[in-house]
């Protein structure tokens, strides 16, 4: 059987990061392009489907955040951001918007290897789970789609994390400190965001949630019937 190529495409107007890490990926087993900035970024994703995007933020013309807002829905493709040391600011809304994982520059290659294979397993590995339903809720987490009131929402890859761990346990208060591991952040008011963004997606009133609730001093807890 002929074994699976991952394409990814790094998105960095600064070219010696480029080629630096378009190099490390093709030593990793991975097909690589790349862009110079959001436009080219746009036009490669209309021509290839690829199976995952590595997007810097600060970019001349349109940042990675600009091209995250208006492609995200559309590409259904994983990415990771890669931001400057002070843009906390923009990794949180970053997550917000819909990245999977950010990784602070400076950063180790392997560490960066390390996060794409974990988000790859996930989204490439077909799992043998049956559809969940409670309340007004179905979930696909193989097709990572819900469907609420019969209206299909997508969750990203980090939504679909927090949601194994949360099914698999209902009614187990879990801790910010847990998710962040589970997410690989370290920050808990990403942890709040990521959380606050799931239940935009499950909740009737997200101000007063029924199924993802706050435990206070303690963390989060899934409740379903």
């Amino acid at each position: 059987m002929k074994e699976f190529k991952a394409h990814i495409l790094v998105v960095d107007d600064d070219s010696g990061i480029r080629e630096l890490v378009k190099e490390y990926l093709n030593q990793n087993n991975f097909i690589t392009s790349t862009a110079k900035d959001a436009i080219d970024a746009k036009e490669k994703t209309k021509l290839i489907k690829f199976d995952l995007i590595i997007l810097d933020i600060m970019m001349p013309n349109k940042s990675g955040l600009d091209f995250l807002k208006e492609n995200k829905s559309n590409l259904d493709t994983p990415i990771i951001l890669l931001t400057a040391k002070g843009e906390a600011n923009d990794r949180v809304a970053g997550l917000e918007i819909g990245a999977d994982d950010y990784l602070p520059k400076p950063f180790e290659p392997k560490e960066l290897i390390l996060r794409i294979k974990n988000i790859l397993d996930k989204t490439n590995i077909i799992k043998d789970k049956k559809e969940i339903e409670f309340g007004n809720i179905k979930i696909n987490l193989n097709r990572m789609i819900l469907f609420k009131n019969n209206k299909q929402i997508k969750i990203n890859n980090t939504e679909k994390k927090i949601f194994e761990k949360m099914l698999g346990s209902p009614g187990k208060v879990f801790s910010r400190e847990t998710i962040g591991r589970l997410i690989n952040i370290d920050k808990e008011r990403s942890v709040d965001v990521a959380i606050t963004r799931l239940r935009k997606k499950i909740e009737e009133n997200p101000k007063n949630p029924k199924y993802l609730q706050t435990i206070r001093g303690e963390g989060y807890v899934l409740w379903i019937e």
